[in-house]
């Protein structure tokens, strides 16, 4: 299948000047548009809360992506990466009209996700430039920056989970399976069992 995707950011902003450079585009290279996407939403906001996530998730090996610029799928280079990498894995040719990219499953199209990827690093590596220098500014300006030495966390991984960890070890699920569930260490789920008096009292202390 071939799906058009159109994104805006704000309501002021139309869709229909990108669904007529992408219909002008496949008329040109004769393409049929199978289904459209379209969505108003910031370019910021993570692909799997939009629709783009959606798309991402149900397109197939073979299938294409067509949209007016690389930057309707994200406003950052790290993001962009991260959905061409997923689409690239899964086979999905995509098109972008005024960049005139086309990345698909040839050499091409991966020295060109190599390149995004190198670009996607570097951007991570000044974000966390920027991020270690702030941190160090605050310290400077005499700002508390995370808890204080002996200060225990307000809020924990498993915090809300009580109810499920109880129903778990009472059905006798073991503590190693669980903590997979739950995607921590066996070690943190035991402490959180202690710290909270969660285990069972008819049952014996250990991995299990």
């Amino acid at each position: 299948m071939t799906f058009g995707y159109i994104r805006v950011s704000t309501e002021k902003q139309t869709l229909a000047n990108q669904k007529l450079e992408i219909r002008k585009h496949c008329k040109k290279h004769r393409i049929h548009i199978d289904q459209w996407i379209e969505e108003t939403v910031s370019g910021t906001r993570s692909p799997d809360k939009r629709k783009l996530g959606e798309l991402i998730n149900i397109c197939k090996s073979g299938d294409t992506i067509i949209c007016t610029e690389i930057s309707r799928l994200g406003r950052s280079l790290v993001m962009i990466f991260s959905i061409l990498e997923k689409l690239m894995d899964k086979g999905v040719k995509v098109i972008t009209i005024k960049d005139e990219f086309v990345l698909g499953d040839d050499i091409q199209s991966k020295v060109l996700a190599f390149a995004f990827g190198i670009s996607a690093e570097i951007e991570r590596k000044l974000i966390s430039d920027r991020t270690k220098q702030g941190i160090a500014r605050a310290r400077l300006e005499g700002k508390q920056i995370g808890r204080m030495a002996g200060q225990k966390p307000t809020k924990y991984k498993l915090s809300g989970k009580d109810n499920y960890i109880k129903r778990r070890l009472n059905a006798g699920v073991s503590k190693m399976r669980i903590s997979r569930e739950l995607g921590v260490t066996w070690l943190t789920l035991d402490n959180y069992i202690k710290r909270n008096h969660l285990m069972p009292r008819n049952s014996r202390p250990g991995i299990r």
